[in-house]
């Protein structure tokens, strides 16, 4: 069977094969939630009660990041930041937080820990100015990671805040909110619901779900993934490769070691499953600092029901005992030598203070003649709506590729821009045969519900030699580029 290469989010019933009440799928996209992307997937009887589901979901992730972001002024948490040596009354949501900070920060040897930004702030500098940290500069940034930060008070339910190191609550937050999310989407009427926020997922209910684990040496939406599960648990991934500092010819992680303060280079992605959305962000988070033993040992011992793949940076795998059982299929069967390399960018156009739908995006290629070689990504709520890309929507296409093809839509990654995609093409065509050299064209259309219809097409020649090509944005693609390797 051929396989293709290209990313195809449709939650149609006439796509996906469901039966009895409550069993028909919907899917929503949203971007800049959280800072980065939502998908929601839900089990329901009726597009009214999965658009009540989605707006109970929406409304839990706003309740608690107006909670838990320390990104948001305004939040309960920034503002107990301002405090200091004083108890401050908490809601259950952020003393809990904090609880489960103080467990992980033991359990972990202090791998992970929420002043861990006191740390990167040092590599930021660093980049900034373009010169390595000073070793006196790490020293300090640890001294201040080794204090005490806060202190709390289970009876009254307070936090006296008690350093003045910067913290970020980041490590486990996003999966511990997608599974109040999921839960509320339960409450609200849901038989299943999924939550995917950046790439951590979190399951109730009748949900099972086919997660593709993202390549950490692949930048494409659409490339092969390096491992395919298939699980009702959470998911959780954390990685190096879509972030970082880049000083002085080098490359170095975004995440750091916050008690050395160096950055953690030997774990590229590290992905967790595990009955617990929070338990899988930890783990997956605090095993991309410590060294595979350390974190083999954790595991086991803190949350022996966990799953996990670790790739190292020469690409090695360490997977757990248990991981193989879970796989839906094998990954590098579908990875073939790429005879060109082309990779194509879009940022979605930025709709500022606020999340927003994904618009319905096509990007394709097509030859001299206008016939579609080959589609890169197609991005959809609904194959109802395929007519809007009416330029892509031609015919059977659709059946075309879809068929023989299983659809996933669920993705485990590390956390990425909201808007910002990257898709890929190896040179090959429907039917994985290597195209002739010569010219064609790179189609991006974008198509948004209430919004505008935009299309950009750039014609470059595959000739060998190596172009970088910056396209006009629009109305609905802030920026694109194309680059021919």
């Amino acid at each position: 069977m051929t396989t293709l290469f290209f990313t195809l989010a449709v939650t149609a019933a006439s796509l996906l094969s469901t039966t009895g009440p409550g069993r028909v799928p919907y899917e929503f996209h949203h971007e800049n939630v959280l800072g980065t992307s939502l998908t929601l997937k839900f089990y329901a009887d009726s597009t009214a009660d999965a658009d009540r589901v989605e707006a109970a979901a929406l409304a839990e992730i706003d309740r608690l990041a107006a909670i838990l972001s320390c990104y948001d002024s305004t939040s309960e948490v920034s503002r107990w930041l301002r405090t200091r040596d004083q108890a401050v009354a908490l809601s259950p949501e952020l003393f809990e937080v904090l609880s489960l900070f103080d467990a992980w920060r033991e359990r972990s040897s202090g791998a992970l820990d929420a002043s861990a930004e006191t740390v990167s702030r040092v590599w930021k500098a660093a980049a900034t100015r373009g010169s390595m940290p000073t070793q006196q500069e790490l020293a300090d940034a640890v001294a201040k990671v080794r204090q005490s930060h806060w202190m709390l008070n289970a009876e009254a339910r307070t936090a006296t805040h008690t350093s003045d190191a910067p913290l970020l609550l980041n490590s486990f937050t996003k999966s511990y909110i997608a599974d109040r999310a999921a839960r509320a989407a339960m409450t609200a009427g849901a038989t299943g619901s999924l939550v995917n926020i950046g790439g951590d997922i979190a399951m109730q209910g009748d949900m099972r779900e086919t997660v593709s684990i993202v390549d950490p040496f692949a930048n494409g939406e659409n490339t092969a993934p390096i491992d395919t599960v298939r699980t009702g648990f959470a998911v959780a991934t954390s990685g190096s490769y879509r972030r970082g500092y880049d000083i002085e010819g080098q490359h170095f992680s975004h995440i750091v070691d916050p008690r050395s303060g160096h950055t953690a280079e030997q774990i590229v992605s590290a992905t967790v499953v595990a009955p617990s959305a929070v338990d899988a962000g930890a783990l997956a988070t605090a095993m991309s600092v410590l060294n595979v033993n350390e974190g083999q040992q954790m595991a086991a011992l803190y949350v022996p029901a966990a799953e996990y793949l670790l790739i190292g940076r020469d690409g090695g795998r360490i997977a757990s005992r248990g991981w193989y059982a879970l796989q839906a299929k094998s990954a590098a069967a579908t990875n073939t030598a790429a005879t060109h390399k082309l990779v194509v960018n879009l940022e979605l156009a930025h709709i500022e203070g606020q999340r927003y739908r994904r618009p319905y995006v096509a990007v394709w290629i097509e030859d001299p003649d206008k016939f579609p070689v080959r589609t890169l990504a197609l991005w959809l709520e609904k194959t109802r709506w395929l007519p809007d890309l009416r330029t892509w929507h031609r015919g059977d296409r659709l059946r075309a590729l879809a068929e023989g093809n299983e659809i996933v839509s669920s993705v485990s990654s590390a956390t990425r821009a909201p808007g910002k995609y990257t898709v890929e093409w190896d040179g090959k065509d429907s039917h994985a045969k290597a195209v002739k050299p010569g010219k064609y064209t790179v189609c991006i259309e974008v198509a948004r519900e209430h919004g505008t219809y935009q299309i950009i097409r750039q014609e470059l020649d595959l000739n060998g030699t190596a172009q970088q090509i910056p396209l006009k944005g629009n109305s609905e693609v802030a920026s694109a580029s194309v680059d021919y390797r």
